[in-house]
Order: C-alpha cells, then structure tokens, then sequence
C-alpha cells in the first residue's frame, strides 16, 4: 500500500507519498481499500497544524472517504469482506488502505457510488445537523447561504431546499453564483458586484433572513448578521475566510436573534443514535435523488498537492475528489 505521511504537520510541502506495510485489523477495525477520499477544509488545517485536533505525528491525513470492506478484525459483526463502507475518520483517508474502527463505518447500498461516497458525510452532516437540529429550519423560512459554492454550502443549498426553504446564495464570483443558482439557490448575491445587506433588504422585502448559515466568518459574518430577521438563528459553522468576527452582541438583543454553534463531529460522538438516523434521512434523500453532492474536480491519490492547491485557490465550487488508480 501507500499512503501521505505528515511527519511534522508543517505544511503541504512536507508531504511525503510513501509504501507502508499492508495493515492488520485489529478487533473492532476493518481494513478498508479506499477508492476515493475527499478534500475538506479541515484537512488543510491539519497538516498546517492550526486544527483543533492534533495527530500524533506522523499521521496519514484524509479525513473522509469511501471504499470496499477487504478484511474484518475480532468483534465486527455489521461488515464483512466486500462491504461498501464511507467514513469520516477524521485521519487515514489520504491513502490507498486504511485499518479503522467499524463503528466509524457507514455500510453503504449498492446504489451509491462510491465517488459520491466520498464526497457526501462531512458536507451533508454538518448541513443537515445545522438546519434542522441546530436551528430547527421551518418549511417557507429564508435561508441565507454564506460561502454558497464550497463544500459544505453547496450542502446546505440542497437541504435547506429539500426543507422548503427559500433560499438565498451568496458567493465571491459570477461563476459561483451561476453554479448555485443551477443547484436550485432561489436568489444568488454575487459579492463581487453586489453589496451583501442592500441585495438581502431588497430581496427579502426589509424582513432579513431566518436563517444565516456561516462557514465563513470574517467581515461578512457582521454584515449577515445585522441583516438577520427577527427570532433570526445564525449558524457559526466555520471560518474559512480565516478570521473569527467579534459581533456586536446587543444585536441579539435588538433582533430577539440567536448565534448558534455547530460542531457536527461532536454531535455524532455525544448523540451517536441521533447521528445514524440523521445520516439514514441523508442517505434516503441521495437515493431519491433530492440531493447530490458537487464535484469540483478529480485527482489520482498520488496528486494530493496539486488538490490542496486547487483548496487553496479559492476556486472551488463543491468538492474536490482523491481516486486511487485501480
């Protein structure tokens, strides 16, 4: 096998392609021959060792993919050799096998594609645990999207539409805005020639959105917010402009509003029942076709720089995929 090691969490440039020895499962573990992982932010976070959770080093990057079963350690009773199996690992994935713990598997049907795989539990579950757990979305709100185009907001456009929704997509380019509005965005707000609080008073008739889903952070976050409707929930998902705001709190109050945290991960270990039916209703969805995610572009494993720099060129609209040669 092979796998990306991070020796030192100093950066992409210290990524090394290696051969490492076929692993054992351990009990509890599957080995797992990945076909495909995917880019999320959080990977390039990790190898720059700015991320919450920080590996032991050296670590094998890769926090999401999806693949076949090939050998089952003492204990496991849910998956035998030739399942289909996704996992959000949170490591491991950058690779061309991997020895997990079952539990972090999702067995898969035969009729999810394993590209899609890869692509579908960190951007949806972060999504669907947002709108409808955190902030309880109610057919006919408005939702705002920040950071529409990238992984996780091309997520919420899709769901928050499957909830009967209205939703409002706001992205950096011309380009980006066509691809929300083509994956069903109701209004688009092109940043880059419009102004964020004006398109959202005119588009919402002063009113302001229900619902602010923030991935982004930064100055855009004030300017949502002071936008936000009455019993308005802005959802703090992340900071990919790299900035955390310091907003003015007494707009909760003026706006009777709330600012709501989101951490999917810690969900999923602190609710895990919770988490397994939500990611069933994920599922569902995907197979009626109501939802489906974004590929930006695809890359062989062995390219993972070249795809960390598409990450990095703001250029991406959905995810951007890892395939491992067969």
């Amino acid at each position: 096998m092979h796998a990306w090691i991070s020796p030192d969490a100093a950066g992409v440039d210290t990524l090394r392609w290696e051969p490492r020895p076929l692993p054992l499962p351990a009990a509890g573990e599957v080995r797992v021959r990945i076909h495909a992982a995917s880019l999320n932010f959080p990977d390039l976070l990790i190898v720059q060792g700015k991320y919450q959770m920080r590996p032991p080093l050296p670590f094998v990057p890769g926090a999401e993919f999806a693949g076949v079963v090939e050998a089952v350690g003492e204990g496991v009773r849910h998956l035998q050799p030739g399942s289909r199996v996704a996992g959000f690992t949170g490591t491991g994935g950058f690779a061309t096998h991997a020895c997990v713990s079952a539990a972090l598997l999702a067995p898969l049907p035969d009729a999810f594609d394993l590209e899609a795989a890869a692509a579908f539990i960190c951007t949806y579950a972060t999504s669907q645990h947002a709108l409808l757990d955190r902030a309880q979305l109610q057919p006919g709100e408005t939702v705002l999207v920040l950071g529409a185009a990238g992984g996780v907001g091309t997520a919420a456009i899709q769901l928050a539409k499957a909830a009967g929704a209205t939703v409002i997509a706001a992205a950096s380019s011309t380009e980006k805005s066509q691809r929300c509005r083509a994956i069903g965005a109701d209004h688009v707000i092109d940043l880059s020639t419009q102004d964020l609080r004006n398109t959202l008073k005119e588009l919402t008739g002063g009113q302001g959105p229900n619902v602010i889903y923030d991935p982004v952070g930064g100055e855009l976050s004030e300017a949502a917010f002071r936008s936000i409707a009455w019993r308005g929930r802005h959802l703090v998902v992340g900071f990919a402009q790299g900035q955390i705001p310091a907003l003015p709190l007494n707009l909760c109050l003026l706006k009777g509003a709330s600012l709501i945290g989101v951490f999917w991960g810690e969900f999923a270990k602190r609710e895990p029942q919770r988490n397994a039916a939500m990611l069933g209703e994920l599922v569902r969805l995907h197979l009626a076709g109501r939802i489906a995610p974004v590929i930006d572009q695809r890359f062989a494993m062995r390219d993972l720089p070249a795809a960390f720099a598409r990450m990095q060129s703001r250029q991406v609209t959905g995810k951007v995929l890892l395939i491992n040669e067969p």
